[in-house]
């Protein structure tokens, strides 16, 4: 064997082992028993000590210097293996093993908090997640910025410099339309009634065939907060039930059906390699994001579940499709971020993204968090946060340490609409589709253009060639002012 060869064997197994405690994280917040989670961390952290062990293996070094990369795919798969060896190499392994522990505990830790909406017994643990990934940031940052190597993990080359002036940039037409859409005369009636919980199980499950998830190689189940795990022949998804709001359940199900499309979607030849699995989460967001709303809560599509949804629960209290799609995309200044509509969607990240920066840095202490983001929350929203679980309790993100994460939703809004205005002009009958219940010609086009690169292509890249220009914020914030300018009579 070639030292490439030997190279692509050994990676193929750290990719397997990788997978295998990725579905153990799944299991943990589906169907573990409640009981197990001191269990579970001590497995989580075995698994990550095997694989630490595998990352930063001598043998690696040796066959990436002897490595004769044939053509592009082979010199994407060492740059790939080059980076992850290099940065894992400056992690001690002790340090791994315990973030793999730690975050595991915490994870049970905070889902009891939020259930008792009593942050005091989440705290002291993430004081602790948090200790350790400032730890991990300062072996990766070599003397740089702290939160810039949190987040290079989750989009690689962006930098939280980048970042806040896209935020800067994004948010005076945010405000701006939000405020006309709040101060409108037309407020769009919502939906009410009592939504049983199997009924919207099986609606959800109609919305997700409709945007073409593969059963054979995926699973629906119910989880605390929703989410995609896996790839190649394994990604199964997750939501959530409150059987007063049906539409959280169904664009739930439908934003995770994007996330498994990208990694079902990706050519099996590079399955079990690093470029096996989606580029960056920003890329990833792109593709729930585009699911969910420019299609999912887009008109045509509607107009289809709004019949839908008529004969699953017996009728509902809106009189039309047009009645229904406008209650679809409410506008209301909620708590919840998995909530929220598309205006102030961008709003919930920038907050996190200023808190959880702030916390790297030192500048806010995690004693101090809630006060924080109470106060922010009021200046941003104008409303009060009326109880933890509707505040930093909310998201699992920061107790299983994934510091720098958050800002890839809103980079993901903004490729969504670079990607939106090429998908509408490769296919122009995209709305006569969506609106029989097919996004198979959408889904088409993202799988030919997107999601069979896998990681072959930096992001950036990727998400210029797919949509055919700069990246840019304008596509969004245009879109976003047509669509609800129409909707509010604006």
């Amino acid at each position: 064997m070639s030292a490439f060869d030997e190279l692509l064997a050994f990676q193929r197994q750290t990719e397997a082992l990788s997978s295998i405690a990725e579905r153990l994280g799944w299991d943990q917040e589906t169907v573990m028993p409640r009981g197990a989670t001191e269990q579970r961390a001590e497995e989580m952290a075995a698994i990550e000590a095997v694989l630490h062990e595998r990352r930063t293996d001598p043998r690696l070094g040796e066959w990436l210097d002897a490595a004769t990369p044939e053509d592009a795919e082979d010199q994407r798969i060492v740059e790939l293996i080059t980076r992850d060896f290099q940065r894992a190499s400056r992690i001690p392994a002790r340090l791994a093993t315990e973030l793999a522990r730690i975050t595991s505990l915490a994870q049970g830790v905070w889902a009891e908090a939020r259930a008792n909406d009593d942050p005091t017994t989440f705290l002291p643990v993430l004081h602790d997640v948090l200790a350790l990934k400032r730890e991990e940031a300062a072996a990766l940052a070599d003397g740089g910025d702290l939160y810039d190597a949190l987040l290079d993990d989750y989009e690689p080359g962006a930098t939280g410099a980048q970042i806040a002036a896209l935020f800067d940039a994004m948010r005076p037409r945010l405000v701006a339309l939000r405020e006309d859409v709040l101060g409108a005369a037309f407020q769009p009636r919502p939906l009410a009634g009592h939504f049983p919980q199997e009924t919207q199980l099986r609606l959800a499950r109609t919305c997700a065939t409709a945007f073409g998830y593969d059963w054979s190689r995926g699973r629906l189940d119910l989880a605390v907060h929703p989410f995609s795990s896996g790839q190649w022949q394994d990604s199964r998804i997750t939501t959530r039930v409150v059987e007063t709001d049906p539409f959280n359940c169904i664009y739930s199900t439908i934003h995770e059906v994007g996330h498994s499309s990208y990694e079902l979607g990706i050519d099996d030849d590079h399955a079990f390699t690093p470029i096996g699995r989606g580029v960056s989460m920003g890329v990833h967001e792109s593709q729930s994001r585009i699911y969910e709303n420019q299609m999912g809560r887009g008109r045509a599509f509607t107009g289809w579940l709004f019949q839908r949804m008529s004969d699953a629960f017996d009728g509902i209290d809106l009189k039309d499709a047009d009645e229904f799609h406008a209650a679809v995309n409410r506008v209301t200044p909620g708590f919840i971020r998995t909530e929220a509509d598309e205006i102030q969607y961008n709003l919930h990240i920038m907050l996190r993204f200023d808190l959880e920066r702030d916390l790297v840095s030192g500048r806010l202490d995690v004693d101090d968090l809630v006060e924080a983001w109470n106060t922010r929350f009021q200046q941003d929203f104008g409303v009060a946060v009326d109880r933890p679980a509707n505040g930093m309790l909310q998201d699992v993100h920061w107790a299983v340490g994934l510091f720098g994460y958050f800002p890839t939703y809103a980079l993901g809004n903004v490729y969504s609409g670079c990607l939106h205005q090429a998908l509408c002009r490769a296919v122009p009958d995209l709305d006569q589709s969506l609106a029989l219940g097919d996004a198979g010609p959408a889904v088409e086009w993202l799988r030919e253009n997107l999601h069979r690169h896998g990681g072959l292509y930096p992001p950036r890249q990727l998400i210029e060639q797919a949509s055919g220009g700069e990246i840019s914020e304008k596509p969004l914030l245009d879109y976003l002012e047509a669509k609800f300018g129409e909707i509010y009579r604006l």
